[in-house]
């Protein structure tokens, strides 16, 4: 696990950018796995802005979305199909019929879950999986206890992610009770796993998926056993790591560095 650690939000979010960006650029055919949530929508922005200026080709990009809440109409504004559509996709050109989320609608869970497997592999499986943390240490929705060999099915959301996403519903509506999510067996068998984390409130959750035992208690956790998974974070989202010095030893101020012959 590589762990990088900047100075400030801005900086670790304009990396996650700049790794997107450099990838796409090498491979404009990649199958990149999407995240959502108020971490990545700077990380949207940046991407959206690099893919203008630097002419970055997205016709041939293929993307999966981590989860989608179930029972939620599509079109409702606070689906991630809409909000992919709107913060990401639509912004930067990229075909609406090469993105997939789980139909958020689907009468069977359990026959769209399997679907979007078959989907993902079909595509070749996922190049670059973007993650976010929650703050009890969900990746997706894969909330605590879910297994480490889990596949996309699906998951009851726990009441404090109901509670932190009830911000994007209105007054007199309730946060859904359930999501189709990749699982975490899906998620590690990414080819490369990339998470951001950023802000004080997510720092116990990131010496947890980094330092603490692995185990269901902390999803995020199941990262330890990737062998190429980034964790970029901010100062704040890194405070309480025990080896904190160590890492930025490694890679000063969060950057990338390789070994070299004295």
């Amino acid at each position: 696990m590589k762990v990088l650690i900047h100075n400030s939000a801005e900086l670790a979010q304009q990396a996650v950018a700049d790794i997107l960006t450099a990838r796409i650029l090498a491979h404009p055919a990649s199958v990149i796995g999407l995240a959502t949530g108020g971490t990545m929508e700077v990380v949207y922005d940046r991407l959206i802005r690099a893919i203008a200026r630097e002419a970055v080709p997205v016709r041939d990009l293929v993307t999966f979305n981590l989860d989608e809440y179930w029972g939620l109409a599509p079109a409702h504004p606070a689906s991630y199909r809409s909000y992919m559509n709107a913060r990401l996709f639509g912004p930067a050109g990229i075909p609406l019929e090469r993105t997939f989320l789980p139909v958020a609608d689907a009468a069977d869970p359990a026959a769209e879950s399997d679907a979007y497997e078959l989907r993902i592999r079909e595509a070749g499986g996922i190049d670059l999986q973007l993650l976010g943390i929650g703050q009890n240490g969900h990746i997706g929705f894969n909330e605590p206890t879910s297994s480490l060999a889990s596949r996309t099915r699906l998951k009851t959301l726990t009441q404090s992610t109901r509670k932190a996403n009830q911000q994007y519903f209105g007054a007199d509506e309730a946060t859904p009770e359930y999501a189709i999510t990749m699982g975490i067996g899906t998620i590690l068998d990414a080819r490369e796993c990339l998470l951001l984390a950023t802000g004080s409130n997510k720092a116990e959750a990131v010496s947890r998926m980094i330092e603490g035992p692995l185990g269901a208690h902390c999803p995020a956790s199941a990262l330890q056993l990737h062998p190429k998974a980034t964790i970029i974070l901010d100062a704040d989202a890194a405070s309480a790591l025990e080896l904190r010095e160590y890492y930025q030893h490694v890679h000063p101020d969060g950057i990338d560095r390789q070994p070299t012959h004295g």
